[in-house]
């Protein structure tokens, strides 16, 4: 050990008396300060600026700062390390090349100085050398930590160890690389060339099983990204050591066999024995049960929410089979193809995984259209299904062959329902289910979405929704701009309550009673009146303890009173008028109150603004509500208008006209702030019976509808169960401690004056070096 330590000891002298070392130091610091200054500056500017005028108004940011100045992609993380592999091959150029060229390893192999050391030695100095690089950015981390207010400082340390094991890695590779050529311009460059090929060696072959898995095993590219976001796994690790150790142990290779005189097939075998050794700890280190998981970040944003891991659990140790189907004509074609496969499972399944190894995984490929759909014939005119699959397969290089034709998957599984697009369909215990993919820049499905997919496998059945329909309700079934079909049954979008847990049906009430396992029924608007065998339904219904949402249109308040009046609320004639230079006079802006906001586990996070207001929504043509306190029900308003912005006009309301005029004399009045929505609630027959009534249906459309308030509502009515809400808090590290003139010192002393100092330093030190 003491002549590897002497050796790394007079390496790393050697290191900083050329001029590469300085050179590195200072371009590295100058690279970190002018991405830190750059997210800073202009945060800190904004800060103050708002400090100063708004009034008191500005508590602090929405997004985290910690991420903003360090992780995001203008971050001093993500820059450096994107561009580590261009300064990497100028420090390892010569560690090995340069003892070759000066003719001194001569004078190694002949003294007792073993290969082992050498190379351990130098590569020691190497690590010492990664670990200024290493002091240099924590020195950035300790101004952030100490600038932004409960900075997430655990987060940066696993980036640090990221960078550390990254710059470790490169360098391992350049030393072997040294090892291989007289030449240190070779050396870089063929550095260069390996680190590139590393990058890039993972979106290599991936349409072949065997060589996907081992080309993803060596990429390098992307190993830091769960580092970056807080997420230190064993495999990451150990992959990063594996990698150093095999480059490590084929420089040794490299010297040693410079001093032995054996054939070259015992040299091979020796490599060959090392790649062996690496791949196999990596193959086991990969392997989901031996994955260890540390989650850094202080609310643990990278692992399952805990309603999530809840439900991974109840599916206990049973194998949960899941088969891809994949249409070369279907909506997300790209994210199934068998290039994507990997990416696949790290994205969508990883985290599952981690808390349920027992996945087991399928992938079918096939080609088919929709009954009716002829824009695909369109295209190639003359050309049969098999054709045109054939020749488009042939223009994006994939194999044709890999593909089921339609007779083949019609005669597996029926994928019509699902429009034939990219799916994943569950099995488990004798009962499936399927997941979706969405047409937005995620993709893949949610936790939530997940989530109420095992939930399908496990229940019995699921809370059944039932909406009214026969008097010209709000549909679930058309996706017109006001109907309700893109929240309940679009099995395109995330937010619809078919993906988050619920079955959707409709019902005549005029034909059949309430089944008894209704969880909500949905009165929408009706525009004809209710009969008398309806309203007795209804009343018998509420009477039993049936949950109920009830929206209605101020034009139709005689036919919908009468189920209101049961309940002890009543909605009113007219109109309320909210004047505004954009919308007409009948468009009301409302919001949630409190009561609303949390009426769904957590939802209230995002549904409050910093101000201490609640989510504001659009409630175009709505009226009061009117409740009386002698009802059996508690009664809270959940909805109301803004203070002072809104009056109810008694009479019809012309909205195509003048604009409105308020007159007490015709019977407007105001009051500061108007009732919009209520929720009712009671102990009746051993359960909680909870009714949500509002005095405008259109806030639930499709054009006006909005995730947040209307799954709180879905979700308060179903006891909290569906949707599965797994919203994390907002984050605390929304606010600088420094002001805007504090940050344009350290500009001066990080950009400027800290790398002028290391220049003359590093000048005088390399002239006194010279002379003597």
């Amino acid at each position: 050990m003491k002549m590897i330590f002497k050796i790394a000891k007079t390496e790393l002298r050697n290191l900083f008396y050329s001029p590469v070392a300085w050179f590195l130091c200072i371009a590295f610091l100058v690279q970190c300060a002018f991405f830190f200054i750059n997210a800073m500056e202009p945060i800190a500017k904004f800060q103050d600026l708002m400090e100063k005028y708004s009034g008191g108004q500005f508590k602090n940011f929405q997004g985290s700062i910690t991420r903003g100045v360090f992780l995001n992609d203008m971050g001093i993380f993500v820059n450096s390390l994107q561009n580590l592999y261009l300064f990497v091959p100028l420090l390892t150029m010569g560690i090995i090349s340069r003892e070759i060229t000066n003719g001194t390893i001569r004078l190694l192999y002949s003294s007792p100085v073993r290969s082992r050391d050498i190379v351990l030695g130098k590569y020691l100095a190497v690590i010492a050398f990664n670990a200024i690089l290493v002091l240099v950015i924590a020195l950035f981390v300790c101004i952030g930590i100490a600038g932004i207010k409960n900075a997430e400082f655990a987060m940066l340390w696993s980036a640090i160890l990221g960078f550390f094991l990254l710059v470790c890695t490169y360098t391992a590779i350049g030393m072997f690389m040294s090892s291989l050529t007289t030449y240190q311009i070779i050396s870089a460059l063929g550095t260069f060339m390996l680190l590139f090929l590393l990058g890039y060696v993972g979106q290599l072959w991936q349409e072949h099983d065997f060589i996907r898995d081992l080309t993803y095993f060596l990429s390098i590219r992307g190993r830091t990204a769960n580092m970056l976001q807080g997420l230190i796994t064993t495999n990451d690790v150990i992959y990063f050591l594996v990698i150093i150790s095999m480059f490590v142990a084929f420089t040794y290779l490299k010297v040693q066999g410079a001093r032995e005189l054996k054939p070259w097939w015992i040299k091979t075998m020796k490599y060959t024995a090392v790649v062996a050794c690496g791949l196999l700890i990596g193959y086991f280190a990969s392997r989901p049960v031996l994955i260890g998981y540390w989650d850094t970040t202080k609310d643990k944003v990278n692992t399952l929410h805990y309603k999530t891991q809840k439900v991974v659990k109840e599916l206990g140790d049973d194998p949960v089979e899941v088969t891809m189907y994949c249409n070369f004509f279907g909506g997300g074609m790209d994210y199934g193809l068998p290039q994507g496969r990997n990416n696949y499972l790290a994205a969508l399944w990883s985290k599952y995984i981690r808390f349920k190894p027992e996945f087991k995984f399928n992938y079918v490929y096939y080609y088919d259209v929709m009954d009716g759909d002829s824009m695909l014939y369109k295209s190639f005119p003359g050309k049969n299904i098999h054709e045109i699959a054939e020749l488009t397969a042939d223009a994006r290089n994939i194999n044709y062959e890999l593909f089921m034709k339609p007779d083949e998957i019609r005669k597996i599984i029926d994928l019509s329902p699902e429009g034939k697009r990219l799916v994943m369909k569950l099995d488990y215990k004798g009962k499936s289910t399927f997941i979706r993919t969405y047409d937005d820049p995620r993709v893949w499905p949610d936790e939530p979405e997940v989530a109420a997919a095992f939930k399908r496998l496990m229940l019995p059945e699921m809370p059944q929704l039932l909406y009214s329909t026969g008097h010209y309700e709000r549909s679930v079934v058309k996706m017109g701009e006001r109907e309700y079909g893109s929240q309940t049954i679009a099995k395109g979008s995330r937010i619809s309550l078919v993906n988050n847990g619920f079955d959707i049906d409709t019902i005549a009430i005029d034909q059949k009673d309430i089944p008894n396992n209704t969880a909500t029924l949905v009165l929408a608007d009706p525009k004809t009146k209710l009969s008398d065998t309806v309203q007795q339904r209804i009343a018998s219904y509420i009477s039993k303890g049936g949950n109920m949402l009830i929206t209605a249109e101020p034009e139709k308040v005689d036919l919908i009173n009468p189920v209101l009046r049961q309940l002890g609320v009543e909605m009113m004639g007219g109109k309320l008028v909210q004047l505004s230079k954009d919308n007409t006079p009948d468009f009301v802006a409302s919001y949630f109150t409190w009561p609303g906001a949390n009426m769904a586990d957590m939802v209230s996070t995002y549904m409050k603004k910093r101000d201490g207001d609640t989510m504001g929504l659009l409630t175009p043509g709505a009226s009061l509500l009117h409740w009386s306190d002698t009802s059996s029900f508690t009664i809270e308003p959940i909805m109301v208008t803004f203070k002072d912005k809104t009056w109810w006009k008694a009479g019809k309301l012309v909205i195509d006209s003048a604009t409105p005029v308020f007159n007490p004399g015709e019977g407007d009045y105001k009051v500061d702030s108007f009732v919009t929505g209520l929720k009712l609630s009671r102990k009746i027959n051993g359960k909680e019976q909870r009714i949500v009534v509002t005095s405008d249906a259109d806030w639930l459309s499709a054009l006006r509808i909005k995730a947040d308030p209307f799954q709180g509502v879905y979700s308060w009515l179903n006891y909290n169960e569906f949707p599965l809400f797994v919203w994390w808090p907002m984050p605390d590290d929304a606010k600088l401690e420094f002001t805007h003139p504090k940050v344009l010192v350290f500009k001066m002393a990080l950009l400027y004056a800290l790398p002028a100092i290391l220049l003359i330093g590093g000048t005088v030190l390399l002239i006194r070096r010279k002379r003597q």
